[in-house]
């Protein structure tokens, strides 16, 4: 897939995800470039068939976005169980466990998704795969940053801080956290490296999503469609 189908494809699973939604729900924003099809997929619904949807963007970044596209927003602290969360993965594997956190967000989605009654994944079809393996992103407080970077060895990973492309030093989260990338050649038993990872000292969150598999839906998108895999 060239980047001209790849973008198709992103785009095609955006829109195709926006046909979940339904007049009065609360939707989890997640953030990325395929989201944001969505976004503007669900910005269209919003003004062509007057339907009343709230978004709980998960980052800074989708929150701008969305205020341009005019979605209203609230907070989870204003909608504590949003009915549906969309978000993009860098990764899915066939049982729906992911890798998540490309963007920097992945704790704010892990909240999000774990208050949604239901999560769909949008994401160019070659996002799925047999098994998790490569680069999983860890948030870790930057007060732990050495001690957790000394820890994920001896998981089997090779970490390295995450560094910013237009500014000198480290990515600094919404919630003013260092990104850890950790690479695994394999990763055997996700669910297992999940919560080893989320047991260091001093990490907040990593981005395998291995907990809500029974209610996550993924939209694949190709240069032609998209395919539902999972619960519809």
């Amino acid at each position: 897939m060239n980047a001209a189908e790849r973008e198709k494809a992103k785009r095609n699973a955006g829109m195709k995800a926006a046909e979940f939604v339904r007049d009065g729900m609360i939707i989890g924003l997640g953030t990325g470039s395929t989201t944001y099809h969505f976004m503007v997929r669900l910005a269209e619904r919003i003004k062509a068939e007057e339907i009343s949807v709230t978004g709980i963007p998960t980052s800074l970044q989708t929150a701008i976005r969305a205020r341009e596209l005019g979605i209203p927003l609230a907070t989870l602290d204003d909608h504590p169980d949003p009915d549906l969360a969309v978000d993009g993965a860098d990764q899915a594997d066939r049982d729906l466990r992911l890798i998540k956190g490309r963007g920097a967000a992945l704790t704010r989605e892990k909240v999000v998704a774990a208050a949604a009654a239901r999560l769909v994944i949008v994401a160019d079809e070659e996002k799925y795969t047999e098994r998790l393996a490569g680069t999983v992103p860890v948030e870790v407080i930057p007060f732990a940053a050495r001690p957790v970077m000394l820890a994920v060895p001896e998981l089997g990973g090779e970490p390295a801080i995450r560094e910013g492309k237009a500014k000198d030093g480290p990515v600094i989260t919404d919630n003013g956290n260092y990104i850890i990338d950790c690479t695994f050649p394999t990763i055997p038993d996700p669910a297992g490296l999940e919560e080893e990872l989320t047991l260091i000292p001093g990490v907040l969150e990593c981005g395998l999503f291995c907990r809500y598999t029974q209610k996550t839906i993924l939209v694949a998108g190709n240069a032609a469609g998209t395919r539902i895999i999972g619960k519809n």
